[in-house]
């Protein structure tokens, strides 16, 4: 039996529940944010990759817990060409939090088996 494919897009629900903040934080993100850009659907829902996802857990950290103001964070971000890799290890983000690493290994696991399903093609 085939195994199910593993998701590509998550919604801005699941994203706000993985950060914990209410969705129209994120929508806020977005407006302040420009390297934040999800796609949207056909019905209009924003559809959010491991990439924004990582932007987003970065774009908290700054704003949560080092204590940046928007403005502040636009900078840093700038700094690191908006790359949340490099800025989650610049800022040592923590995941600690079991459910957002859960939810990160998932979706690492994710975009390993869709790199097998391409390469197989």
């Amino acid at each position: 039996m085939a195994k199910a494919t593993q998701k590509l897009y998550y919604s801005i629900g699941e994203v706000s529940d993985l950060l914990k903040v209410k969705p129209h934080v994120l929508r806020y993100w977005e407006s302040q944010f420009p390297a934040l850009n999800p796609k949207k659907n056909r019905a209009g829902n924003r559809v959010y990759r491991l990439r924004e996802i990582k932007l987003l857990m970065a774009i908290q950290n700054l704003l949560y817990d080092k204590k940046f103001t928007i403005e502040g964070a636009r900078r840093k971000l700038r700094e690191f060409n908006n790359d949340p890799q490099i800025v989650a290890e610049q800022l040592s983000i923590p995941f600690a939090d079991p459910e957002k690493r859960r939810m990160v290994l998932s979706l690492r696991k994710d975009l390993v088996r869709l790199r097998e399903l391409v390469e197989a093609l």
